[in-house]
């Protein structure tokens, strides 16, 4: 099973995961030339790919699903409130009605060989989802866009071997930063996006032994830097109430524009 970054930021996102016989990709906010190209670095097609599973509908995660659903005619799985959202986005285009297939939280689909239960998270979107994804005994796990977590996300995430976890933004270089106040409030909000330390939080809740990998991924251009993500991200595991170190764990930052080392389980 494999777990990969095609492009995870601000400006767009794009996650591949896979098995030797079916692979699928979360989101597709970058275009399709982008996406064939992060496709080949892992020996793959847009032929190759069963399933596109959207978590909501904004721009970073979604400009490209027209240009590629037409192109390969991929099966689009989404909930019912981001499919009606994606339906009045006129700027993708048409997209044969047939290909979309609706999920729901917490209610399992299969795509050949992988098993796929999404999520609630709190964003501003129509009806927002993360992505678990198991093959066998391992599993994965997408969750951005979350501008709070609670008990429930600490239980979703309970468990994974990887998981991409957003990280978006400092919150020093967000308040001192050129945004608009209400575009800083909504970031902020419980239904924006995590910052640094509070996805430092949510790892000292969710580490355990056999983590592999961890992915910090869709950090703001504007109000954050890798660096500054990695080093925020340890500190809160280093200082809080778990038994771990962050050296105990392999933590990566996911890169903005070009495709990150796979994660291979």
């Amino acid at each position: 099973m494999r777990l990969c970054s095609i492009a995870s930021g601000s400006s767009g996102n794009c996650i591949y995961v896979g098995s030797e016989t079916a692979h699928v990709l979360v989101d597709v906010g970058i275009s399709g030339r982008r996406m064939e190209k992060g496709l080949k670095e892992l020996e793959l097609t847009g032929n190759d790919i069963d399933g596109i599973l959207i978590t909501h509908e904004h721009a970073d995660h979604i400009q490209g699903l027209g240009v590629v659903a037409r192109k390969y005619g991929i099966p689009i799985y989404a909930t019912a409130g981001t499919i009606e959202a994606i339906k009045g986005c006129g700027s993708l285009g048409n997209i044969d009605h047939g290909l979309y297939h609706e999920v729901k939280e917490d209610r399992k689909f299969v795509i050949k060989d992988l098993t796929i239960n999404p999520m609630r998270i709190s964003h501003d979107a129509a009806h927002p989802v993360g992505y678990r994804i198991a093959y066998g005994s391992k599993r994965v796990a997408v969750c951005t866009d979350l501008g709070v977590y609670n008990d429930y996300t600490v239980e979703c995430l309970k468990g994974m071997d990887a998981l991409l976890l957003e990280a978006n933004h400092d919150v020093n270089m967000l308040q001192v930063g050129p945004y608009p106040y209400y575009l800083k409030q909504r970031i902020l909000g419980d239904r924006g996006h995590l910052s640094n330390e509070n996805t430092g939080r949510l790892l000292c809740r969710i580490l355990h032994d056999k983590m592999k990998a961890i992915l910090l991924g869709h950090l703001s251009k504007e109000n954050n830097l890798p660096e500054l993500a990695y080093e925020s991200v340890r500190m809160e595991i280093n200082m809080g109430d778990n038994p771990y170190k962050a050296g105990d764990f392999d933590i990566r930052v996911a890169r903005r524009s070009e495709v990150t080392p796979a994660v291979v389980l």
